[in-house]
């Protein structure tokens, strides 16, 4: 892999169209959000990372700098949100795949074959990752083509119409302004949206030169930028934002720009299935990267060991790959039961999902900056500009960025002081049960490692 395959990577693992419709939700005042979280977190993000994956390679990306930080405990707690995450987001991504599909060609389907839809899309993406490396990274860079590509129609599509038929918001500089007003509850979609441009340090094995990653990592985040903003425009262009659902929005979007003519029906069907089949490609970039980090702490003895077998023929993480599968199949059977309508199943599961996803940043963080003080010594291919006041300021502000996201995505009312229990406490006590699992693992590794230095205490003892 080399700067252009890693770049695409990152851009398959970081751009997410099936948030898109989140943020547009925000209204024209997302314009100012993301232009704000892009200039005082992502530019801060992007150097840190390109420091990290630089000094420290490895394919534990994440963990591993952790553990050199703070020791293996933490460690252990990065490595399960990291990699549990996927199977609690994995269905929240088929919901959608599975409403939009729904919306697209059978409008009338019924919940119980959307159910099916979810399930054999979860089981495709993990054949897809135990198969090979070589395929997974083909079918990312497909999806990062396809993501560019329909975020580009949606972008020129919602200007060319504005200029024929008038803008359905009003895009004033005012209106532009980052605001409270509307849509809070979406504002940490925006974080994360922008999160991911790590997961390519989990691949050194495969990379030409580890030196690359700071390119690839920029070039990544320049064009994601780019394209989020376009994207959200070009939604808000065409459709009046109280207008915009979280499942069906894109559709709609291409419903509004393409007409019901024939040639209209056609771009919708070509452009709404390139959408579908983006969910794929970043399905398997995420589960690609996180059981391969799982893996590594396995190898370790910091998770379970059928965490970390691996398959004899292609060398991938079959053991988390599969245990992945599992998570997201009941996941989908659990939420089904209680469904209501797709966009408050799909907002409930992703809201949870991304709560455990962003907790390893509440860790990476302060380790970039004990590995700067601890291990200063170390030589860095890459070095954040600034002295040590600069990198206190940078990782301090994306700390905040990450908590208050986690907060939101738990409270979103909490702006106004208010918080609705019938959604808060579901999305809540289910970050409260993973954090106790993952205790429950790391208790388990520690009696585990104890038991292994005691056998070497006594082998040498006895020799």
């Amino acid at each position: 892999m080399g700067v252009t395959s890693l770049a695409l990577f990152s851009l398959c693992a970081v751009i997410v169209v099936d948030t898109l419709t989140a943020s547009a939700s925000i209204g024209v005042s997302s314009i100012g959000w993301w232009i704000l979280t892009l200039v005082v977190f992502v530019i801060p993000y992007g150097l840190i990372t390109s420091e990290l994956s630089t000094t420290y390679p490895g394919e534990g990306g994440i963990y591993d700098w952790v553990k050199k930080a703070f020791g293996y405990k933490w460690a252990v707690r990065t490595t399960w949100f990291y990699w549990i995450n996927v199977g609690l987001w994995m269905p929240a991504v088929y919901i959608m795949f599975a409403g939009m599909f729904a919306e697209l060609f059978f409008p009338s389907l019924s919940l119980f074959w959307q159910v099916v839809i979810c399930i054999v899309l979860t089981w495709l993406t993990i054949w897809i990752c135990n198969v090979s490396v070589d395929v997974g990274v083909w079918v990312t860079n497909i999806g990062a083509i396809l993501k560019i590509a329909v975020i580009s129609v949606l972008g020129f599509g919602g200007f060319i119409y504005a200029a024929k038929h008038g803008v359905a918001n009003e895009f004033s500089f005012s209106a532009m302004m980052p605001s409270l007003d509307t849509g809070v509850a979406f504002l940490p979609a925006l974080v994360f949206n922008l999160m991911g441009f790590e997961l390519v340090a989990t691949m050194t094995k495969e990379m030409k030169d580890v030196r690359d990653m700071p390119k690839a990592i920029f070039l990544a985040a320049i064009i994601t930028a780019f394209l989020y903003v376009f994207g959200t425009v070009g939604i808000l262009m065409a459709l009046p934002v109280q207008d915009i659902g979280l499942v069906a929005g894109i559709i709609d979007t291409l419903r509004k720009l393409f007409g019901d003519g024939d040639f209209g029906q056609m771009m919708v069907y070509i452009i709404g299935t390139m959408a579908l089949l983006t969910f794929i490609g970043n399905m398997v970039t995420w589960t690609m990267g996180a059981s391969r980090a799982a893996a590594e702490a396995a190898s370790e003895g910091e998770l379970p060991d059928v965490v970390g077998k691996m398959s004899e023929k292609h060398d991938t993480p079959i053991g988390a790959n599969n245990i992945t599968g599992a998570l997201s199949t009941a996941v989908i059977l659990a939420y089904a039961i209680f469904a209501q309508s797709s966009d408050e199943l799909f907002w409930s599961v992703f809201a949870f999902s991304s709560c455990i996803f962003l907790l390893p940043y509440l860790f990476m963080f302060p380790s970039y900056l004990k590995l700067r003080i601890s291990d200063s010594q170390c030589e860095r291919p890459f070095r954040v500009p600034g002295g040590m006041g600069v990198q206190w300021l940078l990782s301090i502000v994306c700390f905040l960025t990450i908590a208050q996201a986690v907060v939101l995505f738990i409270f979103p009312d909490l702006i106004s002081f208010t918080v609705n229990w019938t959604y808060s406490a579901p999305v809540l006590i289910g970050v409260l049960l993973t954090i106790a699992i993952g205790e429950y693992l790391l208790k388990l590794a520690i009696s585990k490692k104890k038991q292994a230095n005691k056998s070497e205490d006594y082998q040498e003892h006895t020799a």
